[in-house]
């Protein structure tokens, strides 16, 4: 394959907000909201997205009509999970750039999102298999500008090798997401933790081998 001409991954059009036309959530129906994603992060977490939203329902200490009240079908919670993950992310990478030193805020913002993979197993090895929702909504929450902006800032500092592109990261997370899978099954010999630094290695100036250029771009 020729590496040297580039595509472009389509993103889909950027979504309407959830309240578009609806009223804001009262306090109490936006706690039950939260409880239930964090409920849903916790036992996806140690079940698997297989877990029932019964179980979610009895850790979030609410009855099961309230999560299907905001969140209709199963299908419908896991999508804001990963958009909640992503503003999360997003919100992360703004408070980066106003760090005095861009490239290691860049190291501890990939380290926060190794973090969140490690903690949210399940949901990062649905977003493995479906790669294009992760870059859908890297751009719709802005975390792709941010990032990239980060990785320029950091580039014009000094650290960050000169050829290091935004369309990196995805390529390195999803990395990350096949060790830490397979150091929660029986090779724990995966240390996610030696393989950030080691990738964070990879992209610090000034860099030895030139990297080929990337095979597709992200569409932003």
């Amino acid at each position: 394959m020729d590496n040297s001409t580039n595509s472009t991954i389509k993103t889909k059009p950027a979504a309407k907000a959830a309240t578009d036309g609806k009223p804001t959530l009262r306090a109490d129906a936006r706690r039950n909201r939260e409880a239930v994603l964090a409920a849903a992060r916790e036992r996806f977490g140690k079940c698997g997205l297989d877990c029932q939203m019964e179980d979610i329902a009895r850790t979030a200490g609410v009855g099961v009509g309230t999560v299907y009240r905001h969140f209709p079908t199963k299908d419908d919670l896991i999508a804001a999970l990963v958009a909640d993950r992503f503003r999360r992310l997003a919100q992360r990478a703004e408070q980066a750039l106003a760090e005095e030193h861009p490239w290691q805020a860049f190291c501890d913002l990939m380290r926060y999102s190794a973090e969140l993979q490690v903690r949210d197993r399940a949901l990062s090895e649905f977003l493995s298999s479906q790669p294009q929702l992760g870059q859908h909504e890297a751009v719709q929450s802005g975390l792709a500008d941010l990032t990239a902006e980060l990785i320029a800032k950091a580039q014009r500092a000094g650290g960050m090798r000169k050829d290091a592109v935004i369309e990196d990261v995805p390529t390195l997370i999803c990395g990350l997401g096949a060790v830490t899978a397979g150091a929660a099954g029986n090779m724990p010999e995966l240390n996610w933790e030696r393989y950030v630094e080691i990738m964070l290695d990879g992209l610090r100036s000034p860099g030895v081998n030139k990297l080929p250029p990337p095979r597709a771009l992200i569409q932003r």
